[in-house]
Order: structure tokens, then sequence, then C-alpha cells
């Protein structure tokens, strides 16, 4: 009999190197890929709205024709969902988003049989172990029959053993989805593990599935694939020419375990044990215990889970963005950071509001930031009301008044096209008025909207931090100095500055958004800052008619610090979402 030999080498963490460049179907962040099968590609995922680990496997949709048979493949996606079984893997979900179909299943912290039997040596099992992988395989499989579900591509690669020794067996219903999106003949299944009738396209029952099983058992007892072959064809002569006998390669696999193998692995399926349940009970009794090789089993993935750098509890815990772990926190910031703008602009527009009613000076400035909090567009549109309204209050010539409404179709424009849609573009706007600098806005104009958006909501910013010291100064009275506000000398370089802002944002966000990473993220705060201090020092220049002046590091000192700010949100918050809606 066998006995259990240690890894032979180091497993490769079960986090692999993140890759958090993809969302998919806006719900689930891509943590790692577990590898390219027959049908497609798996992945290890964050569900963002239930804070779960998933595993997805992902499939492209080969050509439009695929799409009539996706109704069989969600009908049998279904079924399989309702296999409530502990050696299932638990199906959550099946969708179709695009040229690709999603399987959303359950994700098991373990490895697969394949990768045990890569990191065992000699490549096999112990008996009890296979009596355990056995028994608890077949027992899934009773199950699934029982309900009308039919496996049909049963190998290594879709058993998984977790770290508690417990055995799942992966992927119903993957043969008729596999069909479904374009892939080879023969209902999805693999060569090496296929029975003839599988191959040639025939008619498949539970017997199919128990030819399957008895191949794997072969493997994991002698350590490879009878059929394996380079071809179908190939695969299906060696199945009509049967396998040697178990004994031959391993002389303590006789008797019943020979027999029950042998009677398994019939090429005509009337041969073949009839049920799995009797497969299980002749090799379990046959090979040994069931629960000393959970045990055993248990020992192996521990070994594996202690060379590993990293758990997957402390991927999870530890190396996660707040944006996935804890996708509250950047939305709870966003708000936070907004009422918090808002107040500041609000306090001093109180005074000018409210001059006769003290506590209305108090209240309004709180109730402006509470509104910010439970919405951001709320309290912007709040402000920008108030600043209007001021500015008009105040005025007892035709320039003020003018300027109020001037101001205030430019911010319901804003509003109406991007202040609305966007979280962040309160901050945006507001926070020129907070540092009494037009640029101070750019950095988050940048990385709140999609490029015309970035730049309106700059172009308003510039605005808003061009006027509001002058009329914050001034009590919002702006009777005989609206002139100041008007660029009479050099319109030119107010134009050269307030371009820059415009070009900044949409830089900024055109690099941002052509990827979700957040190295795109850093890489349009870099490129966008470059392009605002140079446009601010070409229209210092123009000021100084054509000489270059010494700098003034006011505005630069900003656009820089709040960059950098931006840079070290977005890395804290991991990869942005699609919908920018999403920020808030």
């Amino acid at each position: 009999m066998a006995v259990s030999r240690p890894l032979t080498h180091t497993q490769a963490s079960l986090a692999q190197q993140q890759d958090y460049s993809d969302v998919l179907l806006n719900r689930y962040r891509i943590i790692s890929s577990r590898g390219t099968g027959g049908f497609g590609t798996v992945l290890t995922c964050w569900d963002t709205r239930l804070q779960r680990r998933v595993a997805i496997k992902r499939l492209p949709l080969a050509g439009s024709g695929a799409a009539s048979t996706l109704g069989e493949a969600l009908a049998e996606a279904r079924t399989s969902s309702m296999l409530g079984h502990p050696n299932i893997v638990t199906v959550f979900d099946f969708e179709v988003d695009g040229p690709y179909a999603y399987l959303v299943m359950e994700y098991v912290d373990g490895l697969t049989l394949a990768e045990l039997l890569a990191r065992v040596e000699g490549g096999t099992l112990t008996y009890d172990e296979t009596a355990c992988l056995v028994q608890s395989v077949a027992s899934a499989l009773g199950y699934a029959h029982e309900n009308g579900v039919l496996h049909l591509d049963i190998k290594p690669t879709n058993i998984i053993i977790d770290h508690k020794g417990t055995i799942k067996l992966c992927d119903f219903g993957m043969a008729t989805l596999a069909s479904a999106t374009g892939y080879g003949g023969a209902r999805g299944g693999t060569v090496g593990y296929m029975p003839p009738e599988q191959i040639e396209g025939g008619i498949v029952d539970e017997r199919t599935d128990i030819f399957s099983l008895a191949v794997v058992v072969w493997q994991a007892l002698l350590g490879s694939s009878p059929f394996v072959a380079p071809t179908a064809e190939r695969s299906l002569e060696l199945i009509r020419k049967g396998p040697a006998k178990p004994s031959k390669l391993d002389p303590n696999l006789g008797g019943i375990a020979e027999e029950a193998l042998l009677g398994a692995l019939a090429a005509n399926p009337t041969e073949r044990i009839p049920s799995v349940e009797t497969l299980s009970k002749e090799l379990v009794f046959a090979l040994g215990d069931p629960l000393a090789g959970a045990e055993s089993l248990k020992g192996l993935l521990s070994q594996a889970q202690e060379t590993s750098e990293d758990t997957a509890d402390d991927w999870i815990g530890e190396r996660l963005p707040l944006g996935i772990s804890h996708p509250w926190v950047p939305k709870a910031f966003v708000r936070l950071l907004a009422a918090a703008v808002t107040g500041v602009v609000a306090w001093p527009l109180s005074p000018a509001l409210f001059a006769a009613e003290p506590n209305l000076q108090l209240a309004a400035p709180i109730a402006c930031a509470a509104a910010a909090a439970a919405w951001p567009p709320l309290g912007c549109a709040l402000v920008a009301t108030a600043f209007c309204v001021a500015v008009a209050l105040k005025a007892t010539t035709a320039a003020p008044l003018l300027l109020a409404i001037v101001l205030a179709a430019t911010f319901v424009l804003w509003w109406a096209t991007c202040g609305a849609r966007s979280h962040l573009s309160t901050a945006a706007v507001l926070l020129p008025a907070c540092l009494s600098s037009p640029v101070a806005g750019v950095a988050v104009a940048g990385t709140s909207a999609a490029p015309f958006a970035a730049s309106v909501t700059a172009l308003v910013s510039w605005f808003v931090g061009h006027i509001w010291p002058v009329a914050a100064s001034a009590g919002f009275a702006l009777d005989g100095i609206v002139e100041s506000l008007l660029p009479a000398q050099n319109p030119l370089a107010t134009l050269t500055a307030l371009a820059g802002c415009v070009v900044s944002a949409a830089i900024t966000s055109a690099i941002t958004w052509w990827r979700t990473s957040t190295g795109y993220a850093v890489a349009g705060q870099a490129v966008g800052c470059a392009v605002l201090i140079v446009s601010q020092f070409v229209s210092a220049r123009m000021e100084n008619g054509g000489i270059w002046p010494d700098p003034s590091w006011a505005n630069a000192g900003i656009e820089v610090v709040l960059s950098v700010l931006v840079c070290a949100a977005c890395v804290l918050r991991g990869p942005r979402q699609e919908d920018p809606e999403s920020e808030g």
C-alpha cells in the first residue's frame, strides 16, 4: 500500500499577484487568475456587494450563433445552482455580458486534485486518501444524478480539496455551457476522461460520469490517466483496447478494487457498473478508511498553506484596497469631503443672507453641510444658490446683478449636465473657494468624471476660485469692483491660465478613465499637474510682457499638494468604479 508523501515543492500563494485592473459585471473585482482551461478562465474575485470571495469561470462566446443555445445552458446552470450538497461547489449566478458568459461559484480555499497530485511525490494518493476521494465525489454525483443533473466533465481540475480536507466537485453543467458558448464537440468533455459515447457525440447518462470518475481514481492511484492522448480519436482507440490490469502496475490493486475499476472503464456503457453508489461501495471497501484519508489530505493541505507567502484570509484582510475590502469607506470619505467644503463655503455666506437672524447664521452652514453629506450635489446646489442670491441682494447697480445672473446660469448648466452625476464634482467646484485659488479644483475634477465633464467642472471651478476671494472680502457687495474681476490689461494671459485648467483636467481624466487601474489614475494626475503648472507660468510670462517672472509657487504648490493627496486616495481606494455615480 502506498504511503503519504510530503509536498515536493513550495506551493505558490493562493492569492497570486493581484490584478485589480478589471471589474466583472459591475460587481466582482478580480483578485487573481487560477489558470485557463479548455472552457475558459477561472478567476478568484471579490464580491463588492456581499463582501466575500467568489470563483468565476469566464467563457468567451464564440460567435453570434452561440447565443441561440444559451437558454439551454442557463436552464442547466439554474438546475446546478439548486444542488445543495456538502461535496458540491455552490453555483451563485450565471450571467452573459458582452462577449463573455460568467458562472459565479462558491470560492473554495484549497487546491484542485490536479494541483495536489503535482505536489506529492509520485503524483499519487494513498489508498485511504483515494477512498476519501471516491466516497466524496461519488456522494456528490449520486445526489446530482438523483436530481437529473449530469456533470460530464469529471477530471482532477474540477475536484477541489479545501484546508479542512473536504472534497468538493465543481463545474456542474459546464459541458452544456461549453457547447452553448461554442467550444468543441462531444458536449465539452476533456480528452483522456471522456468515454466513447461522449467522444462520439452520442447519448450520455449517469454511466458517462461513472467512467470519468473511474479514470480520476485510476490517476490518483497510479499516477496518470490510461486514456490521455493527443487527439480524441487516439483516446478512443485506447479505451476500446482497454487499460492494463491495475494489479500489473501495483500488486496491491487486485481483487475487488481491480474488478470495480475495470468494470467502470468498460467501453460499452451497457457493460459498466450501473450506479455511482455501487462503484463507491466497492472501491471504498477495497481501498481503506475514508476518515483517515480525510485527515491525511488535511495534513497535506496544511503543508501547502504553511509554505504559502500569504493565506487567503491575510490577503483579503490586509492587502485588498479599501475600495474592495470596505467599499463604504471611499464613499463615506467623498461625502465627508463634500460636507466639509460645503460648510466652509456656506459659513461666510450666512451673515450676508441672514444679517438679522443670528440663529440662522449658525444653522444655515450646518444644514448645507448635512445636505452635502446626504447627497453631495445637493449641498453644492445650495451654496451656489446662496452665493448668487447674496451677490444679487447686495447689488445696487446693474453690473453685480448681471454677474449674479451669469453665475446662476453657469451653475445651473453645470449642475444639470455634470454636477448631479458625480459626487466628487462638488468638492472640485467648491475647493477653489475654500483655498482661494482658481486651480484648486483641477486635480479633483480630473478624477471625478469622464473628460468632457471633468473639463466643464474645471472651468466652473476656475471661475469660482477667481471670483470668490474678491466677493467674500467685500462681503458680497460688488458695486464698483466687478470691473476688477475682468482681465482688462492682458486677456490672453487670463485665457491661457483658464485653458490650462481645462486642458489639465481633460488630460487627467482621459488617462485616468482609459483604464480602471490605480496606476493610470496616478499617471493622469502627474501629467495633468505638469500641464497646469506650465500653463500658469506661461500665463505669468504674458502678464510680464514676455519676461519670465520669478516663480510664484502659491498656485503651483496647491496643485502639487492636491495632486499628491488625490494620488494617495486613489491608491488607498484601489481601482475606480466604472460608473462615476458610484463614487458616492
